[in-house]
């Protein structure tokens, strides 16, 4: 299964009128860097998505740092920015790969398949001397349909029941990097440590240079999961745990689920254990 495009396919396909490109890139140090670097310069004909304008909604007491948006909101954006049920979508980010694969899961949560994260990202498409414009552009309003596939999200409740049953059938995954996933260093959140019986995947171990491994590649990350075993994967956030979910889709993971709150919302309730 690939759930990228490589830049010569978008090249060849900036004039496709079923195509929309997505810009993604965003910093969580300076939350308006994005859209700053955006203004500048784009891909021709990409629309901006704001990590917490537009793929988020406002952080309360639970939910964790990027909690879902409004979907009836979501809705009329992507509609605003002439997206309909049919439309090939490609997403980019700087070129790390978390930010666009965000947008990615979101729309594959909303049931539509036909959604791709761009391989080098925007980092990518400069060094290849590709168009570049500061031109915003406009779309005729689109018609999206959601249908929204709940086997896509795992909730708090799902996962307290995986650390207290330890069930066969499912398996953990933690996506931050081994010193967080150790809880030796906490850069973000409040507690250190991650959600008991996790094993520690991290993230960006599955790309090389903003572009995803091979499925031989990805297979051998993943070599002592069960493929047939129902896989959960967190982050600090529901951030970065979408490279993990397209690397094990691409490795052949059917049951793959992300907890959108991830370790910011596990450790919002009081109850919960931290390893």
């Amino acid at each position: 299964m690939n759930f990228a495009k490589d830049k010569v396919w978008l090249l060849k396909n900036l004039n496709n009128s079923d195509v929309r490109i997505i810009d993604c890139r965003f910093s969580l140090a300076e939350p308006e860097k994005g859209n700053q670097d955006y203004q500048e310069n784009h891909l021709p004909g990409a629309v901006y998505f704001h990590l917490e304008k537009d793929l988020s909604s406002p952080v309360s007491r639970y939910g964790g740092r990027h909690p879902l948006p409004d979907i009836f909101e979501f809705k009329g954006k992507l509609e605003k920015a002439g997206i309909n049920s049919n439309t090939i979508i490609v997403a980019y980010d700087q070129g790390e790969g978390a930010f666009a694969a965000r947008f990615w899961w979101m729309l594959q949560y909303l049931g539509h398949e036909n959604v791709f994260v761009l391989e080098g990202g925007f980092k990518g498409w400069v060094e290849a001397n590709y168009p570049l414009t500061a031109e915003v552009p406009s779309f005729a309003k689109g018609t999206f349909v959601p249908s929204l596939k709940s086997e896509w999200l795992a909730t708090v409740q799902e996962v307290q029941t995986v650390v207290r049953n330890r069930p066969d059938h499912s398996v953990l995954i933690d996506s931050r990097e081994e010193k967080r996933y150790l809880g030796i260093e906490e850069p973000i959140d409040k507690k250190a440590g991650h959600i008991p019986g996790a094993v520690n995947k991290p993230w960006f171990e599955g790309l090389s240079n903003g572009i995803y491994k091979s499925e031989e590649e990805q297979k051998q990350r993943f070599y002592d999961i069960d493929p047939n075993k129902e896989v959960i994967v967190y982050c600090g956030s529901g951030v970065t745990a979408v490279p993990n979910i397209i690397a094990l889709k691409a490795a052949g993971f059917p049951h793959v689920k992300l907890y959108l709150g991830s370790f910011s919302d596990w450790i919002s309730y009081e109850e919960n254990e931290i390893e």
